[in-house]
């Protein structure tokens, strides 16, 4: 049984994530437990939510998407709201193309 942190898990790509890339966030709860009511926050701005879905798409990434992301929501007979932890986002910005 995960504590209490644990119940929910942001993800979010790997790679590394440049100016124009899109984002596509996924709140999953512990063991694919049902979870309801998603919301999606970069630092403490609430970017969608609540809803009943648990992915949200950021197009066209830009720096200022840069931050700390994650996400809340509410799980069957779980009382209350759980927070996943944090997740750092870093988006570069686009590469100069090499002069010939």
């Amino acid at each position: 049984r995960p504590s209490l942190a644990d119940w929910l898990v942001l993800q979010v790509p790997v790679r590394a994530l440049v100016e124009g890339d899109e984002l596509l966030l996924r709140c999953r709860g512990w063991k694919d437990s049902r979870i309801t009511e998603v919301e999606f926050l970069r630092e403490r701005e609430v970017l969608g939510g609540p809803s009943w879905e648990a992915e949200l798409l950021l197009p066209a990434l830009q720096l200022h998407h840069s931050g700390r992301y994650r996400c809340q929501a509410t799980m069957g007979l779980i009382p209350g709201w759980q927070k996943s932890a944090l997740v750092t986002v870093v988006v570069q910005g686009e590469h100069p193309l090499p002069s010939t």
